[in-house]
């Protein structure tokens, strides 16, 4: 009984940490963004602003926005303007020497026109000047003006691609969780902004937590976890609007949602039975189905990428650690053995990269390679929880504190460069890392 009673404080004291979050009005919760951490091996790249009528104002610079999300990267950085040898307009005005010479290996160039409508037309060119070719040329037409940073996070993601083999992941959304006080009260607000924090929009605001925001693999739901009506329960909210309802309302507690694959699935921790286990949901029918059985808090589920198992958290052997259910056996595995501590585990799209807060003098973001079964810690951020990758595997959105407020950080996984991204006023918490867009 004494075991039964500490699991539910434990599970309590969880549930209610993490989702200390947030609120704000839809300007005061766009996230901003500093660089705690830059890289010198970043590469130059030469971003050149897009040429426009001399009587065009655009609301955003795209140029601007390419050159933030490649240096958010870690692995590119955007020559600063006063650098810029030249201005080419067109591909035959490209001097190759003279950009060569500034140790720039790649040049994009391009034009906004606006087409009297209230609509642009945007074209881009991206040039290899050591193979002296024009390499990328886009256009993109009846571009509304807030549409010029989205079509920008395209021109960034088609960069990426050149010049890394990889796809970009910056025309992404991101979901998370802000908490402020209002009228001495404390305001929880669910949002969804770009990758790059910009253009957040409320999708929930409540007096009461909201955590655990789950992307649908099509990026057009929503679960997570609210206590609207004073306990623990799982919400599926679209996007567009239409429609909310409340999927998991069983008995005892009702946590961390996550989403299949396929998305026909959905896994999260209830404890009606009296011990914390994972359940799987059909989203088709919603029958529920037990996936543990043990005394021990089993919880943070994640689906592995061929949707065959789920990596989760479990205390069965006195601290947690991750573990792997395989579900056709049944099996179970454990999977971290680094330290004493290891939790919240993400595994990363193509499966090769297991994300988990690791406590080492601290609680911290490390990666575990799955093929060379090597842990490396990649933050030194305070408190870290709640990590989540970016689609294309190459970055980390997880929940840190700093001056003992609640903010968001991303860090590479390859070379560990960090940005810190916050609200004007209270606190961030429970991000979660959407699919692609198109």
């Amino acid at each position: 009984m004494k075991q039964t009673t500490m699991m539910w404080q434990t599970v309590t004291r969880t549930l209610m940490a993490l989702a200390f979050g947030l609120f704000a009005s839809a300007t005061l919760a766009d996230l901003t963004i500093e660089i705690d951490q830059s890289s010198d091996m970043a590469i130059p790249v030469a971003i050149l602003p897009l040429e426009v009528d001399a009587d065009t104002v655009l609301p955003h610079r795209p140029s601007e926005v390419i050159a933030a999300n490649l240096f958010r990267s870690g692995k590119f950085r955007a020559l600063p303007e006063r650098q810029l040898p030249a201005r080419p307009q067109a591909l035959e005005e490209v001097d190759y020497g003279q950009w060569l010479a500034e140790g720039v290996d790649n040049l994009m160039m391009g034009r906004v026109e606006a087409d009297g409508e209230g609509t642009y037309t945007v074209e881009m060119r991206f040039v290899d000047l050591l193979r002296q070719k024009q390499v990328i040329g886009k256009r993109w037409r009846k571009v509304n003006g807030e549409a010029l940073r989205r079509v920008a996070h395209k021109m960034s993601d088609l960069i990426y691609e050149e010049l890394t083999g990889k796809r970009g992941a910056f025309n992404t959304r991101i979901a998370y969780v802000t908490q402020r006080n209002q009228n001495k009260e404390r305001v929880f607000t669910l949002e969804v902004a770009d990758s790059d924090g910009y253009g957040a929009q409320s999708i929930l605001k409540s007096f009461d937590p909201i955590m655990s925001p789950a992307w649908s693999p099509d990026g057009e739901k929503l679960a997570y976890v609210t206590f609207e009506n004073g306990r623990s329960e799982i919400a599926l909210q679209h996007l567009d609007g239409s429609n909310r309802e409340i999927i998991a309302s069983f008995k005892g507690i009702n946590g961390a949602p996550a989403w299949s694959p396929d998305g026909e699935s959905l896994v999260f921790t209830n404890s009606q039975e009296g011990s914390a286990d994972l359940y799987r949901m059909q989203m088709a029918t919603r029958k529920i189905e037990r996936l543990t059985r043990h005394w021990a808090i089993e919880t943070e589920a994640v689906w592995a990428p061929n949707g065959r198992s789920l990596y989760f958290n479990s205390d069965r052997r006195g601290q947690p650690q991750i573990f792997q259910l395989f579900l056709d056996t049944g099996e179970t595995r454990r999977i971290s053995f680094d330290g004493r501590y290891n939790s919240n585990p993400a595994i990363s799209p193509d499966g090769r990269y297991l994300a988990m807060v690791h406590a080492n003098r601290g609680f911290h973001i490390a990666v575990k390679d799955m093929i060379k079964d090597e842990l490396s810690i990649k933050t030194q951020t305070q408190l870290d929880e709640s990590p989540t990758f970016a689609p294309n595997g190459e970055m980390l959105l997880y929940a840190m504190n700093q001056d003992g407020r609640g903010k968001l950080a991303v860090v590479s996984v390859d070379n560990n460069v960090t940005q810190v991204l916050s609200v004007k006023e209270g606190e961030v918490r429970s991000p979660s890392w959407g699919p692609y867009l198109d």
